[in-house]
């Protein structure tokens, strides 16, 4: 799996800081399916107010990271906990970190959908389309840096 090399662990590390000073946001994780059953975790983060992120595990489709990997489409939420699908306690992420902004975006291995990129802040702060793209484009390099290494 892609997180189980020390140099991926390091190079995701160091994505997820200089994301985070790029976007000037609160928490950047990045989080992938197991490579035995369906289960996803947060592997790694920065900005992180606690470990929590490193227990959290997820069904497919359960969560943000979940569901973005289910769909394989990027998914905000806006003034968490309001105005989600289901209930707050789906997204744990969200609820260790206090986030209240979440954008996230998958990244494609092999053609498959199997990590999640995500940014988010613990203000009301949003991105805007452009920061958007930044976000899927900083995804997509994160692809191409995981089939390498």
């Amino acid at each position: 799996m892609v997180m189980d090399n020390l140099n991926n662990q390091t190079y995701m590390k160091l994505a997820c800081e200089q994301l985070q000073e790029t976007f000037e946001c609160d928490f950047v994780g990045l989080a992938f399916q197991e490579s035995k059953g369906p289960n996803i975790g947060w592997k790694v983060a920065s900005g992180n107010s606690n470990d929590k992120y490193k227990r959290i595990t997820l069904r497919y489709g359960k969560g943000i990271a979940g569901r973005v990997l289910s769909t394989g489409r990027p998914m905000e939420i806006k003034y968490f906990p309001q105005n989600i699908l289901g209930k707050a306690l789906e997204y744990p992420i969200l609820l260790a970190e206090k986030l209240l902004y979440a954008y996230a975006v998958p990244i494609f291995i092999n053609g498959v959908p199997k990590g999640v990129l995500l940014v988010g802040f613990r203000s009301e702060t949003s991105i805007d389309d452009t920061g958007k793209k930044l976000v899927e484009k900083a995804a997509k390099e994160l692809e191409k840096q995981i089939s390498v290494i």
